[in-house]
Formats: structure tokens, sequence, C-alpha cells
């Protein structure tokens, strides 16, 4: 904590008045107070005597903070506090604000039980603070004297209605100076043309400082860079802001991350304009005028590079490439990613981080990848962390330690309540021997089904139904993600089935095991839809080997089980469904040593497709349903329907004419 009885405030004042008064044009009309202080390089007034302290005190009942009383024995006042306060009040005008703009009223208005004491402190400011803005653009500054720290400190709060913010706490009167004087920075470095460029001692040592920042953070040491790019920022520095966001991005921070400074140039904006659209794309509700602000002063090139990559991005289909061996290493992980091996991937990038070739001077770290659909989800701060930690662009540094996978391994997980406790029913297909591309041929209807480009699952569900015109009762096609689950084995896993059928249910084992070993499995130990279930069944070469199935309580079982699965193991006592799950998975992936990525499952974008029906077709008698959905003809301006605008068609169905019901 700052001495704030030590700090040499005339100094301070000083500095900042010479900044001030050179930063102002010559031809500038300005009225006679200001024009005295530049002539007299001094924006405060004649020290104040102790005696008129000590009769301010008197008269306001309270005894002042110590900064603000260091602060008035150099000068009576200030002005031109930051930007928007004109004149800041000495031992004279200083008075106790006692709701004079009535804001109390509005601040309490929104107070409700739940408030907490933060926020009846902001609200009682209005009535019990000591007002210290005399002139200003809306701008209120009031010290609060029932904030005090250990040292007798005040806080002070500012607040501007045309800011739509909470007011600004700051720790002590000091503290609001330091302040003010960032923001007299902040302004004079985004001046106008019309101004003199903003030089000065302090802008020299920032851009030092930032420069040094810029080595730091490639030899890894991002803490330290970060620190100081943070505030060369505070101060306006040109490049702060958007070197300190490519740390901050890599270690997940998306708010007001907007590479300032940098995404503009055409050397940079292949690798910051994709997190930047990508962050834009996330968010439906905003119109792309949005990105064109941050786009400003922009080049034609640099805005349609950055429409085009909002396009692929909004589509899936944006795609992180890298120059030299960093971006074969990115083409190397691609692959690993797409087919589950999130951690793997992870390791190849990891690897090939200290041959990377930054695009300028300003390029602190490949950014571009956590926009790419299959690339992008590998990236959690743990890891962006490691990332930072590594030295490259050519400089030298220690390695950082390697982070943990995020893969258990094994089946178990699945046991393991999700957030939300979503997941509490599943079922995958395990096919030794065969590549991920090869599992639609084995489980789906016909020839001609191919994998859907990576997504996530609920991206892939809800492109599916939007894509589905019939709905059945009776049908039960799976869409199922895919990938590798271990050594030998390729997996397809549908993480949200439907309702479990045990008379209806057909094994897709059989038909996936052509040639081969299929394993299936169906899991509801868990599920809040009927009663508890769960199906295993194994084939080779075409041939059911053996299956059982728990429902309603008993066991049904063909084939001779290995004693490792036997289901009497597991089924004695069905009370605690989690663990009797926990334990067949792990018997199964014991047998089998499969697994399934839970990263890329959970948080990843795999390849998916639609299985043909788990179920078998309906027999004779057997009732059900069929909904087809029908894309009408165009309603009229007045929104009245035609007379053949249907929506839909409704057919019940029973008999065996066909399983998704007969032609209506």
């Amino acid at each position: 904590m700052t001495d704030t009885t030590a700090f040499d405030w005339r100094s301070f004042l000083l500095r900042w008045s010479g900044e001030w008064a050179d930063s102002l044009p010559d031809d500038e009309t300005r009225g006679e107070d200001d024009e005295t202080a530049r002539r007299a390089r001094w924006l405060g007034f004649a020290p104040a005597s102790e005696e008129r302290i000590a009769a301010m005190e008197e008269r306001l009942g309270r005894r002042m903070p110590p900064s603000y009383r260091e602060f008035l024995k150099v000068s009576d006042g200030w002005r031109h506090a930051g930007g928007f306060v004109w004149l800041l009040a000495g031992t004279e005008d200083a008075h106790w604000h006692n709701n004079e703009s009535e804001l109390a009223d509005l601040f309490e208005e929104y107070l409700d039980e739940d408030a907490g004491p933060e926020e009846r402190r902001e609200a009682g400011i209005w009535r019990r603070g000591l007002q210290l803005d005399v002139e200003s653009d809306v701008t209120h500054v009031l010290m609060d004297p029932e904030d005090v720290d250990e040292n007798g400190e005040w806080a002070v709060y500012t607040w501007a209605s045309w800011r739509a913010e909470p007011p600004e706490r700051h720790a002590d009167f000091l503290e609001f100076m330091r302040g003010m004087y960032r923001e007299f920075h902040g302004l004079r470095a985004h001046g106008s043309d019309e101004e003199p460029v903003f030089v000065n001692d302090t802008t020299e040592q920032l851009d030092s400082l930032v420069r040094e920042a810029r080595l730091e953070a490639l030899r890894g040491g991002w803490e330290q860079a970060g620190k100081a790019l943070d505030e060369a920022r505070e101060y306006g520095r040109p490049r702060a802001a958007g070197l300190g966001d490519q740390i901050r991005r890599l270690l997940g921070q998306t708010y007001m991350v907007y590479f300032e400074d940098l995404v503009t140039d055409p050397r940079y904006a292949p690798d910051l304009l994709p997190p930047l659209v990508a962050e834009h794309a996330a968010h439906s509700y905003r119109d792309d005028s949005t990105l064109t602000f941050h786009l400003r002063g922009a080049g034609d090139d640099v805005v349609s590079l950055a429409h085009t990559t909002l396009d692929q991005v909004r589509n899936g289909t944006y795609r992180y490439t890298a120059a030299g061996p960093f971006g074969e290493a990115v083409e190397r992980a691609r692959e690993l990613a797409r087919w589950g091996d999130t951690d793997g991937a992870w390791r190849t990038l990891r690897n090939a981080v200290p041959v990377w070739e930054p695009l300028g001077p300003d390029h602190l770290a490949p950014l571009g990848w956590v926009a790419d659909p299959v690339l992008g989800p590998l990236l959690t701060p743990e890891r962006g962390r490691e990332l930072l930690s590594t030295p490259r662009g050519g400089q030298a540094g220690e390695a950082p330690s390697p982070t943990a996978g995020l893969d258990p391994g094994g089946l178990a997980w699945l046991a393991e309540p999700d957030p939300g406790n979503n997941r509490t029913s599943y079922r995958f297909v395990l096919v030794e021997g065969v590549e991920p591309e090869e599992l639609p041929g084995r489980l789906a209807d016909g020839d001609g089904t191919v994998l859907n480009e990576p997504m996530t699952f609920w991206e892939a569900r809800d492109r599916s139904l939007r894509d589905r015109t019939e709905f059945s009762s009776y049908d039960d096609r799976a869409l199922m993600a895919v990938g590798r689950a271990g050594t030998g084995w390729s997996f397809a896993f549908d993480g949200d089935p439907a309702p479990f059928h045990r008379q209806r249910f057909v094994s897709p084992a059989g038909a996936a095991s052509a040639g081969t070993r299929a394993v299936v499995v169906w899991s509801g130990l868990r599920t809040w839809r009927g009663e508890p279930f769960f199906h295993l069944s194994v084939a080779r070469d075409g041939t059911e080997e053996y299956a059982f199935t728990y429902a309603d309580g008993e066991v049904r079982s063909s084939g001779e089980i290995p004693r490792a699965l036997d289901p009497s193991r597991f089924f004695g006592d069905v009370e605690d469904g989690a663990g009797a799950e926990r334990s067949l998975l792990e018997a199964v992936a014991g047998e089998f040593r499969g697994c399934l990525p839970r990263h890329a499952l959970v948080d990843g974008r795999l390849h998916t497709f639609v299985t043909r029906s788990w179920t078998r077709p309906p027999g004779d008698g057997e009732t059900y349903a069929v909904i087809r959905m029908h894309g009408g003809a165009p309603r009229p301006a007045g929104g009245e329907r035609s007379g053949d605008d249907e929506p839909t068609e409704a057919v019940g169905c029973h008999g065996r004419e066909r399983a998704a019901g007969p032609e209506g």
C-alpha cells in the first residue's frame, strides 16, 4: 500500500501541468483561466495553509483524509482533473453533498431485499459524501467518510450518467488523482490531427516499457509483460491494448478484447481477425455494424477479409493455417482433434510453438487457431498459460512444465454427472480395426451416407432436426459423433438417445462387426425417463457372440458372457445406479481396452452421421404415428393462409407396411 503522506505531490502535479500545457494547440481559443494556467504551466492554485485546512475541517465537522490534506498543502484545488472534471474543490468549495443531486432517490429505488453492502453503500454515498466536483461534464466526485481504511483514507467515488456504469471506486484521493492523470493521458494519446503530437518523458518511458514487455512476452514472461502492458494501456499508449489483448485472449478472456491498433494492420489481420469475428459471431444479437466499429480506420482489404472470415466462422468452414513447421504441426493437430484425440492435438500444437513465426514485431503468439471449429476447443486457461509461457518468436527462455491432459481415459467418466445432469442416458458402438470414416457404411442405411463436418453435438442435432421432414414414434435413427476410441478402435456415440424399448430394440453390433468385432453399450441406469436399464452386446464377423439387457428389474442374457462382464456381478443391488454404471463401464473398458474422449465429446467438435433405426420394424397390430412436415406455399401479404398451405400431416399407422408408416 502506498504511503500517501510521503507522496511527492508537487513533482507529480508539476509534471501533469507541464504535459497539459504542451498538449494544447497554439492557435486554440481558451478561457482566461486556462490561458493563465498554460503560461504558468500550473493547473493548480496557491497552497492551502494549515490554518485554512483546519478551518475547512471545523466547517465540515470532520478531519480530512491524509492524502487530500497533503494535496491541499501543495494546491488548494485543481483544474482539469482528467477529461470531464474541469474544477476540483479546495478548502473553500468542498461541501457535504446531502443528496443535492437527488441521485440517492434514483439509486435507492433499485435496491431490493437482496441488495448487498456494496450496492447499499453506493446508494448512500449521495447523502453522506463530501462533494469535490465544482465544475464538470455532469461528472460527480464524492469522498465517502464511512468507507475508510486503516490509514484514515476515504474512498473516492466518481459517477457520470452518460457512462451508464455504477459509481467507480478509488481507494483514496491519491489513487483518484492518479486515475485522472491516466485519463488525461489516454484522451491526449488519441487526440485529433490538429493537436500537437503528445510526446513527453512519461510517454517515452511508457513506450519503452511496451517494447520491453513485447520481448518479455515472447520469452515466456507473460505475467510481467501483461502487467506492464496494462499500465501502458491505462495511459492510452498505442499498441499496448492490442498487445495485451493477445495475452488476455489466450487466457480465455473475450470481454472487450478487440486487438486495438493491431487488428486493422494488414500484417496482423490474418491472425487477429479470426478470434475477433468469432467472438462477434458467438453473439447472434450483435449487428455487423458493431464489427465495423472495431475495424474503423482499416483499409478495404482488411474489411473484406473480416467479412469473409465472419461468413466462414458462422458456417463452420473457417480453417486456420500458418506458415512453416508450425503450420505443418497445425495440420497434424487438426487431424488428431477431428477424431477426438484432443490431448494429442494439444501436445502437437504446443511442441511446435517454439518454431512459430510472428507476422511482425507486435505479434506475440498464434491466435487464429482459437477460431478454428476443430482446434478452438483445445484452448483452456491452463493451456493458454502454457502456450504463453513457452519461449517463441526467436526468443530464448525456460520452457514450462506440460499441463495435464483433459481426458481421463477409459469409459467410467460417463457415470459422472455432467453440469445440469443432462447425460443420464447414452449409447455407443465400438468397432475394432476400422477407421471412423468407415462407420456410416456399417451403421447407416445405404452406401451414400457420409460424415458431416465437425460440429458440437447440439449443433449437429439442431441441423439434423431442421433437415428432417418426417418424425415417427417408432423409428429410432441415432445421431452419432464418431472418432477413435483408443488403440485399434473407432467409436460412434449418442449422448441424447431416444427412450429405450426392450421389446423393439435391435442391437447394431451384428451389422457393425462384419469382418471384425463390435461392442454396443446403451446405459440408462440414471435415466429420468422410465425404469433404469443397461444393455451390452458383442458381435464378431456379423454374428452376435453374447449380450445381456437389464430392464424392468431383471436380466436377460444370451451367449457365453466373460466372467468380467457377468451381469450378476453388477445387478445384485441397483439402488446405487451410478455405482453399478461405473463398475460396468470399467469392466467394458478393461475387457476391450477401449475408451471415449471426454473433452471432444463434451466440449469439442466431431464428425457426425445418422444411423439406421435401432428398433425393429413394427409388428402386426402395433400402432405408431408419423408426422410429416411440408413446406407450405408462401403466405399472402395479409398473413392469411391459403387453402393448400398445410404445414404438417399427422398419420396414424399400424401393421407392417413400413417402419416409418405408410404413405398418407
